[in-house]
């Protein structure tokens, strides 16, 4: 009615219309999805072999078995 602020076609004000997700249009083939996926494969780690120790660590880190960085002890270990 007219004081509701709503017309008689809309006598209760409705929940908002949620509109549906876009959808593809097209089965994507298997190599167009096999081509995306090209650079989803897991690569193995680049470990180099501690100065100190000898342990693999990763470059550029301070070796986790000794504390050892570039010929210097940044952290001591603790042995068991």
């Amino acid at each position: 009615g007219p004081r509701t602020g709503y017309s008689q076609k809309d006598s209760l004000p409705r929940k908002q219309e949620t509109a549906m997700a876009p959808l593809p249009k097209q089965k994507v083939s298997k190599g167009r999805r096999d081509r995306r996926r090209a650079h989803h494969a897991l690569k193995a780690k680049n470990l180099t072999q501690c100065s100190n120790c000898g342990h693999l660590r990763l470059p550029h880190k301070v070796c986790p078995h000794c504390g050892y960085y570039q010929g210097r002890e940044i952290f001591d270990v603790e042995q068991e």
